[in-house]
């Protein structure tokens, strides 16, 4: 009950929040489906960028939800929750969890439109599926570079800065095949590119495969849990920044 109660807690505090903002709910929501239909169209062919706005979808507001970490460092409950006897496990998994939701169900809004890019429906649950995985490890590095950091514009910066390159090079513009041979490499060790190869089979599968789906998700899976790893670890150290 410790551990349960302050990250059920935590949870639906962040879902709550988010909810009531109505602006951020539509800007989330609008903003894929417009960039998937406008980019779609100019290929003249809406299933080419299909899956990689998905991609972007989720790995965005899973990101750019963790940015809550600092607001509340700033409001001080984040430092009521540290110095209360709740496990600090369950701020991170409370966290992970309210920002890994808030993404999925913003996927899932464009994943209504699977049938109109000309995609397969029968197999939504895998997608889905794998929606929620690549939410939850998105938002444990984002909640692992926010609680690094003391300003929500430099948070922004910062993410723009390491996100696009990683969308960019996960095969969302294109494939790996495609690329030269050390922009191969940097791909291959870029854990987006999992993701959306996995995404990508599960939409369509004559995919131009870059791993199998069940390499893919193991990728992806194992990235996640060693970034919660060490999300627990830096939580669990003392620190300064979040003492104020």
């Amino acid at each position: 009950m410790n551990f349960l109660l302050p990250t059920w807690t935590l949870w639906r505090r962040d879902l709550i929040r988010f909810w009531r903002e109505k602006a951020r709910v539509a800007a989330f929501a609008a903003s894929p489906i417009l960039f998937w239909f406008v980019i779609g169209s100019g290929f003249g062919d809406l299933s080419v960028f299909f899956p990689g706005a998905l991609t972007m979808t989720v790995m965005f507001a899973a990101i750019f939800s963790t940015m809550s970490i600092i607001e509340d460092r700033n409001e001080g409950f984040l430092l009521s929750m540290l110095v209360s006897p709740a496990p600090r496990l369950s701020l991170v998994v409370g966290k992970l969890l309210g920002g890994a939701t808030m993404a999925w169900v913003q996927s899932l809004i464009l994943l209504c439109f699977t049938r109109i890019a000309g995609y397969q429906t029968g197999n939504l649950l895998e997608v889905a599926a794998m929606l929620w995985l690549i939410a939850f490890t998105f938002t444990a590095l984002g909640f692992l570079i926010a609680w690094q950091m003391n300003s929500s514009a430099g948070y922004h910066a910062m993410m723009n800065l390491l996100l696009f390159p990683m969308w960019l090079l996960s095969g969302a513009i294109f494939p790996p095949s495609k690329a030269v041979p050390w922009m191969r490499a940097v791909m291959s060790a870029n854990p987006m590119t999992y993701a959306y190869s996995a995404l990508w089979q599960l939409l369509d599968p004559k995919a131009d495969q870059y791993a199998s789906i069940s390499t893919c998700v193991t990728a992806t899976a194992g990235f996640g849990i060693l970034l919660v790893v060490i999300a627990s670890w830096i939580v669990s150290r003392p620190s300064p920044r979040t003492a104020g």
